[in-house]
């Protein structure tokens, strides 16, 4: 369900919140110069509307042992969607799939130890009956990492743009 933007109060909130991914209520509220139940009515609020996802680490899995990071997308049989989705929950590696249009279905964001891991790791995929076709990107770098403060503060200041 969708929900109009932040507004600059939260955009300050989020952005300061993941600078300081530690930060107690009360250091936020400090730091941005509101009362302490603004801070928590607020980040309530931004949780239950689903902006923020959780408040969990983020996890590197290059720092794991997985270096390899590839771009899996297939082509599902007709009819077997739900079938190629519980294949690929199965494989620990697979962290992100998502339904896509094009030529692909499903796009895969998957990780690895090694190229031949990678390979293992899609012939697994293969083996599925539901699944068709497979199309491999390896990541040779990250050019722009995951980012999210200049869409924050866009929304909250949309004819800034």
């Amino acid at each position: 369900m969708a929900h109009g933007p932040v507004d600059p109060l939260d955009s300050r909130l989020l952005t300061t919140m993941r600078a300081h991914p530690r930060i107690g209520l009360t250091e936020l509220a400090r730091l941005l110069g509101v009362a302490r139940g603004t801070v928590q009515a607020r980040v309530d609020k931004l949780v239950a509307r689903g902006v923020i996802g959780d408040f969990g680490p983020t996890i590197v899995p290059a720092e794991m042992g997985y270096p390899i990071l590839a771009f899996v997308s297939l082509q599902i049989s007709q009819g077997r969607l739900a079938e190629a989705v519980q294949a690929l929950a199965s494989v620990p590696e697979i962290i992100e799939v998502y339904g896509t249009s094009g030529q692909a279905d499903l796009l895969c964001r998957v990780v690895a130890q090694s190229t031949a891991h990678l390979q293992e790791i899609i012939a697994r995929v293969l083996a599925s009956p539901a699944v068709q076709r497979t199309d491999t990107t390896i990541a040779l770098s990250t050019q722009v990492p995951y980012r999210i403060e200049p869409l924050l503060h866009a929304a909250a200041h949309p004819d800034a743009i």
